[in-house]
């Protein structure tokens, strides 16, 4: 529970920290367009303050909850607390800590963890931390409670922000996405197949930085049961995350291009398959200026993500390929999709199984699959994007 009142999210980031004064500043304009873009999404009243080391977000008491809930969401931010903001007084601090300690304090151990940043006050964080702890002590016996302090492993924590002229009191902690704020690094397209890896995989470039260009090719007759529909609402749910940088899906043709590989290729054809797909994301990034493309392959997971097989695809583009998830096991990608909110969308067959030979290949030849794949594999692929169409995001839709 927050305090009583409480009207302010402490937003806190990790990795900006480590910046030049610069860079930093720049990213954390960013952060803040993006905090503002995430709560007019969820239509919460909040006011975005950018202040050194730590942004704020003013809002009511009947939303401070769910600010805080969606600026843990927003790219860059590795925790929030939820805050009541009072005078810098002692006094009045110790007041707000009673209060707070009367609502939320209900027995075990507490600690009063205080930090002032600002030396001209005429007290300092061990102040804070006696005498509040003394006013919560005093508060919890007044209501019944039998109070007791452990500084190492408490069971309620009172923290304590103080500054020059506010300070800000919290007892929760919610954690945050992290990494740094979305648009700070070069875009990137995603190859999304509407299975549980792929929207990872964005999510983790996301994670870093790097706005994304989602690409789902459609295998046409190879398609899976409602492949198309999934794979749209599992970037429908990686939008929640980043409203104002996510809100079209490209869907590429590709079944013509697929049924000419099943029908000339037997031995090869899962490579050439892959290959087709960075062929297609390359042809995409070149359209809309993007840095690479993204896949949610993890080495040994198929036939095709063998290291030698990885090889073998990659030569087909000069663009850099990022495997996020490259050496995570599966059951921890499926922990974050269920996490990230993605894996309840996800959990259908590939359409690509029915792609793949009695036979796969496992130990890829460059020179072998360029002799067994079409020779206009290529233009195949620069011909199904410029059939692509951009599907708008309707995020009312689930």
């Amino acid at each position: 529970m927050q305090p009583p009142g409480a009207d302010v999210v402490l937003v806190r980031h990790g990795d900006m920290g480590s910046k030049s004064r610069g860079v930093k500043r720049d990213m954390e304009h960013r952060l803040g367009e993006n905090l503002r873009a995430v709560l007019d999404d969820r239509d919460l009243a909040g006011d975005v303050e950018l202040t050194w080391s730590r942004p704020r977000v003013h809002t009511t008491e009947g939303d401070v909850a769910a600010v805080a809930e969606a600026a843990a969401d927003t790219f860059g931010v590795v925790s929030a607390s939820p805050a009541l903001s009072v005078d810098s007084e002692l006094d009045g601090i110790c007041d707000a800590l009673a209060a707070t300690a009367s609502e939320v304090y209900d027995g075990g151990a507490f600690a009063v963890d205080a930090r002032r940043s600002d030396r001209s006050l005429p007290f300092d964080s061990e102040d804070v931390q006696r005498e509040g702890g003394q006013a919560v002590w005093d508060a919890a016996e007044a209501a019944g409670v039998d109070p007791a302090v452990d500084l190492d492993d408490p069971d309620v924590t009172f923290g304590v922000e103080v500054r020059e002229e506010t300070t800000f009191v919290y007892t929760e902690t919610v954690d945050g996405v992290g990494g740094l704020p979305l648009g700070t690094q070069a875009p990137l397209v995603v190859l999304v197949s509407g299975g549980i890896d792929s929207p990872i995989a964005a999510f983790e470039v996301m994670k870093r930085g790097s706005p994304i260009i989602p690409v789902y090719v459609d295998l046409g007759d190879y398609g899976g049961p409602d492949h198309r529909a999934r794979a749209v609402q599992t970037v429908r749910d990686l939008a929640r995350y980043a409203p104002n940088h996510v809100d079209e899906t490209w869907v590429v043709p590709g079944g013509d291009a697929v049924a000419h590989l099943v029908a000339t290729m037997d031995r090869g054809r899962m490579l050439a398959h892959r290959r087709f797909l960075l062929l297609v994301g390359e042809a995409v990034a070149e359209t809309v200026g993007a840095a690479g493309v993204v896949t949610g392959e993890a080495i040994g997971q198929k036939s095709s993500q063998t290291t030698s097989n990885l090889a073998v695809t990659d030569a087909v583009t000069t663009l850099p390929v990022h495997r996020p998830l490259l050496t995570w096991d599966k059951h921890d990608i499926t922990a974050l999709a269920r996490d990230v909110g993605t894996f309840a969308d996800s959990t259908i067959d590939a359409g690509c199984n029915r792609i793949v030979p009695d036979e796969p290949v496992v130990d890829g030849s460059l020179d072998q699959i360029r002799d067994l794949e079409p020779d206009d594999l290529a233009s195949r692929a620069r011909d199904a994007v410029g059939r692509a169409e951009r599907v708008p995001l309707d995020r009312n839709t689930s």
